[in-house]
């Protein structure tokens, strides 16, 4: 299952969680099938967002629609977001 990794620093922590609420691209729609968000401990306005997709069409899709985002109203709420399609590898509880 590819994993769209999301990047970026936000001006406003509050502002970008209800642009991120108001789910602009349709989540469910378009393939998420579960998302988490992070934020960093160090810098609270520093986030990640991880979204399960169910296919890999589906996450390069979501991509270049995130991507239209940033080059518009996207730009307010974002600083250099940058994002990139991973894969789940492996996972051990210790």
């Amino acid at each position: 299952m590819p994993i769209l990794r999301i990047e970026h620093r936000v001006p406003d922590y509050d502002a970008w969680r209800h642009a991120f609420d108001n789910d602009p691209l349709d989540r469910k729609g378009s393939g998420v099938v579960r998302y988490q968000v992070l934020r960093s401990v160090e810098d609270p306005n520093f986030v990640m967002i991880d979204l399960d997709l169910g296919t890999n069409e589906e996450a390069e899709a979501m991509l270049a629609e995130l991507r239209q985002l940033w080059a518009g109203p996207g730009k307010a709420v974002t600083n250099n977001p940058q994002a990139r399609i991973v894969e789940f590898v492996d996972s051990e509880e210790l």
